[in-house]
């Protein structure tokens, strides 16, 4: 029997930078996420000596990647806004805390500090306003 978690409820939070205590909003209108995209540098170090020519490789950086998700956009709402959101962070090049919190017995949550490097709105003719917006993880990420 399965032991899969249904992901729907997953909450990805921004902080509000505060001390001592940081106080954390649930973005707004969250569809589909993906990431954080985990992954380590492997460093080629393959030499004269290597055993029968094969190519040799020793861990290196890690890389936290990117999470991206996308979201029914509300112009004015202060998670998505110019003034005091997404958009914002993104034009003032402002590193901000996340939090993405599972949907676990345990609510297993992943914290990291992100650039917004992506927001892309979307106007169909058919369908609801959305936007696609992608956040590059800087340094290590807390994985609980």
């Amino acid at each position: 029997m399965s032991s899969a978690i249904f992901a729907q409820g997953t909450l990805l939070k921004i902080g509000d930078g505060a001390t001592p205590v940081e106080g954390f909003t649930t973005i707004a209108e969250v569809n589909d996420l993906g990431g954080p995209a985990l992954a380590l540098e492997a460093v080629d170090v393959t030499n004269h000596s290597s055993l029968e020519g094969w190519k040799e490789f020793i861990g290196g950086l890690l890389d936290a990647g990117e999470v991206s998700f996308s979201i029914n956009y509300q112009p004015t709402h202060a998670t998505h806004n110019n003034t005091t959101g997404l958009i914002r962070d993104m034009r003032t090049r402002t590193k901000r805390n996340f939090q993405l919190i599972f949907t676990d017995s345990g609510n297993t949550t992943w914290s990291f500090t992100a650039l917004v490097t992506g927001f892309e709105p979307t106007e169909p003719v058919d369908a609801q306003l959305t936007a696609d917006v992608t956040l590059q993880i800087t340094g290590k990420p807390t994985l609980v």
